[in-house]
């Protein structure tokens, strides 16, 4: 790794630097996301991870691209929570496709009480086969976050989605400061965030500007940060209200700006191409890693959404001279590494 400029974490952003990032011209935006990445990741190396959905449908909240909602007509039916066998079993087989992460994810506003031991021992049996373990399960308590590190949680998902000021227009059954409150409960019980968000579903640039000063600026960074292009399914109030519309899709220069600005200003996060790539051309995915992503959901389906596919991943970074990413760290030293400043600063006082 080399030296290059402003790759210090910062937490002080504001949106009108974002803005300016945003406003460069392509080539030289790409060109100081490349710097920043290459000061801070090995270049041409990109982190393999696998989604599961552990119960499917269902879900009460109103999220206007989500087809697993009870208020979209998308036809996506309610499944019961995984068992731990399949589940395990699912783990080995990502595992054995390269897969360095296994994310699993439950369509619930919450997770109750009583799935927990389920859930534990889903987290204890993918972390014993090496490889990092991601949930995303809706809102957390304080005490269900402190259980979930206590079984070897690695990261947990709970996305913003957006901008605070276009928030209110997408959901309406939780605010964003109840996603932060989650975000704030996994961060103080130790465990790493992952957080990000969907373009491409009708927001303005200032809208995008919004939501990445949102995450540039929590008390920690993200440590990975899933940037999502919307996939309009029908029967979700989103897709119904873009579809054959002109923002139907979000234009891919103005995707990978989105990259390039989050690895610029979250520099020490993994940033990761999720949903909606598999409608997205080579090139622009080469772009995307050329400004800083260097992670990706591999495999044929994320939650109920189309995805590329192992063989098609494999077959591009063999064109794009790209290798997946290996953990060479034992647990103790990923832990330790990624901790959060906060929680280091408890440890070290105690």
């Amino acid at each position: 790794m080399t030296d290059a400029p402003h790759t210090a974490p910062r937490n002080d952003w504001t949106r009108e630097e974002i803005a300016a990032l945003f406003d460069l011209p392509f080539t030289e935006l790409v060109f100081r996301a490349a710097e920043v990445h290459r000061a801070n990741h090995k270049a041409n190396e990109v982190q393999l991870s696998t989604l599961l959905s552990i119960k499917t449908g269902g879900c009460q909240e109103d999220c206007g691209y989500c087809s697993q909602s009870v208020h979209a007509k998308s036809g996506v039916k309610a499944t019961k929570l995984m068992g731990v066998s399949e589940v395990l079993q699912r783990a080995a087989q990502a595992a054995d496709q390269g897969s360095t992460r296994f994310c699993m994810g439950a369509a619930w506003r919450n997770p109750k009480d009583r799935d927990m031991p389920a859930i534990i021992e889903m987290v204890k049996g993918v972390r014993a086969m090496g490889m990092e373990t991601c949930m995303t399960l809706g809102m957390l308590t304080a005490e269900q976050a402190g259980m979930l590190k206590d079984a070897g949680l690695d990261y947990y998902n709970h996305n913003i989605d957006t901008s605070p000021e276009r928030y209110d227009d997408v959901i309406t059954t939780r605010t964003m400061e109840d996603r932060l409150d989650t975000l704030s409960n996994v961060r103080m019980a130790g465990m790493n965030v992952c957080s990000g968000g969907i373009v491409g579903m009708g927001e303005t640039r200032a809208d995008r500007v919004g939501f990445v000063h949102t995450l540039a600026t929590l008390p920690d960074h993200p440590q990975s940060v899933p940037v999502n292009a919307l996939v309009p399914v029908k029967g979700t109030v989103l897709g119904d209200m873009l579809a054959d519309t002109p923002m139907a899709k979000i234009d891919d220069v103005e995707f990978v700006r989105t990259v390039a600005v989050a690895r610029i200003t979250m520099p020490h996060s993994m940033v990761r191409l999720s949903a909606g790539r598999e409608s997205m051309s080579e090139m622009t995915q080469a772009m995307c890693f050329m400004a800083g992503a260097n992670s990706i959901f591999t495999g044929d389906k994320l939650l109920t959404a189309p995805n590329a596919g192992d063989d098609s991943d494999l077959a591009m970074f063999e064109r794009l001279g790209l290798k997946p990413m290996a953990i060479t760290e034992t647990s103790a030293d990923v832990e330790a590494s990624r901790m959060p400043k906060g929680c280091a600063k408890l440890e070290a006082a105690e």
